[in-house]
């Protein structure tokens, strides 16, 4: 039972760091390309080059909604773009 707990909560924390590694490219790329913008498929298609697999472009579109949860980018239409926060953080020079 204990082991179980271990490698569930290992799985997750393996999970954690994969979405935040994702988030982290997702914004980079949007802010390096601002102030053009792509809709959601055309970035992960550039990102993955079009060559990714199922879990992988699920990772950067999950990236795409956690970091719109959290207002670091916008989608109105499905076209993503950096938010006024992520512009300035990026000016910062935080990322």
């Amino acid at each position: 039972m204990q082991a179980q707990r271990n490698s569930e909560a290992n799985g997750a924390h393996r999970n954690e760091g994969r979405d935040l590694r994702d988030q982290s490219i997702v914004l980079s790329h949007v802010l390096a390309l601002h102030p053009t913008h792509l809709t959601v498929p055309d970035l992960v298609r550039e990102l993955t080059a079009g060559a990714a697999e199922f879990a992988e472009d699920d990772g950067f579109e999950r990236a795409v909604r956690d970091l719109t949860a959290v207002g670091l980018l916008a989608c109105p239409g499905g076209v993503v773009s950096p938010t006024r926060a992520a512009l300035h953080v990026d000016r910062l020079g935080l990322l």
